[in-house]
């Protein structure tokens, strides 16, 4: 018989980095991610939202989090939500009820990305070493996203918690090892040098 085991992108890199104080990079395996295109001003994206608990966030690169879904702007009339582990099915089913036949799409693509959790005190810096936006409180602050390039890999990153910086970066499967590694080997730009903690 076959093995059915899931595995993740990641599931066999151990993502090592030089200074875990600096910087943390980790997989947030499984979640369930679904796409949904529906016109923001319909009926039916009003049934939506009473149906998640949440209005769809309306101004570009809006978070909203309810009691366990995470909705991301990606455009005018494109959303991604982002569920508990084994919730894709649910969330599918109450987005197409809600739709209700209604102009609109939605799409399950849990396999089709993954998350990495980049945190630590220099995440902002790590990120910033292979991304053009400006990723400084005032103009990325907790609950804000955006469509990017980070290390050349198209992505969307999620500002989770600014003070204590942590992000989700959302990046397809197929760029996931190139994307985990790249950030490990970035990190060496911000650990202390061993000389330095030599004359402590």
């Amino acid at each position: 018989m076959a093995d059915t085991e899931a595995l993740t992108p990641l599931a066999d890199r151990v993502i090592s980095t030089a200074d875990a104080t600096v910087a943390r990079i980790a997989e947030v395996p499984f979640r369930a991610q679904v796409g949904l295109r529906v016109d923001p001003k319909s009926s039916a994206a009003e049934r939506i939202a009473t149906a998640i608990g949440a209005m769809l966030p309306g101004d570009p690169g809006g978070v909203v989090v309810t009691r366990d879904l995470v909705v991301l702007w990606l455009g005018p009339d494109e959303w991604l939500i982002i569920g508990p582990v084994g919730a894709q099915d649910r969330i599918e089913r109450t987005l197409n009820s809600a739709l209700g036949g209604g102009f609109g799409a939605v799409v399950d693509v849990s396999a089709h990305r993954t998350i990495i959790e980049v945190s630590g005190e220099r995440a902002r810096d790590l990120l910033n070493s292979g991304c053009a936006l400006d990723l400084h409180p005032r103009a990325f602050p907790a609950g804000r996203c955006a469509s990017t390039l980070l290390a050349r890999a198209q992505v969307v990153l999620v500002c989770c918690d600014a003070r204590a910086p942590r992000y989700w970066v959302v990046v397809r499967a197929s760029f996931a090892r190139y994307l985990a590694d790249w950030l490990a080997d970035a990190t060496t730009e911000f650990a202390p040098d061993v000389n330095d903690l030599a004359q402590l």
